[in-house]
């Protein structure tokens, strides 16, 4: 039986575009444009994994994600973004997202970060026993995440982070553990 796959996106050029790609995959997928429809389609389907755009009209992907977590406690969710910011990272982290990546992004990127999360994150673990990041832990982690991205091209990472290159290359020399 494949696992059911939430999608949820305000663009429907990419919501449509994603969910044939990640059926391809072999995922049961139910996509919804807003918070209301991903809520039904939540509660009639019951998914085991969700991938959800951060800004969307009415409700944000964080306060869903917040939501379908009180409805299914197990489901492992993706943060979807073209905001991308460390900020927004470490909301989405505390609030039980496994992930958090920026668009444009295609299907194995998001089957990727589900796995990277799952790799990282225990789960299952109660509450108390899940290590929030301190931000200069989040603020590594990002960097680092968008590094591997662009192969290790710091130019490239630095576009994909939003920072000029010299501040990248300073935080690089900073922030190393």
């Amino acid at each position: 039986m494949p696992q059911k796959l939430l999608l949820v996106d305000d663009d429907e050029l990419l919501r449509e575009r994603m969910a044939r790609a990640l059926a391809k995959r072999g995922l049961e997928v139910h996509a919804a444009a807003n918070a209301d429809e991903a809520t039904a389609l939540a509660r009639s389907h019951g998914p085991d994994l969700a991938v959800l755009d951060l800004k969307m009209p009415g409700r944000t992907g964080l306060e869903l994600l917040t939501e379908l977590r009180g409805l299914l406690p197990d489901l492992k969710c993706v943060i979807l973004t073209g905001y991308g910011s460390i900020a927004n990272a470490v909301d989405a982290m505390r609030l039980g997202a496994v992930n958090y990546i920026t668009k444009p992004a295609d299907a194995d990127q998001v089957l990727e970060a589900f796995r990277r999360g799952e790799a990282e994150t225990p789960l299952l673990a109660p509450a108390d026993e899940i290590h929030a990041p301190s931000l200069a832990e989040a603020e590594w982690n990002h960097i680092q995440q968008a590094l591997a991205d662009c192969h290790g091209n710091v130019t490239r990472a630095a576009e994909k982070l939003g920072i000029p290159r010299r501040t990248l290359q300073r935080k690089l020399k900073k922030l190393a553990p």
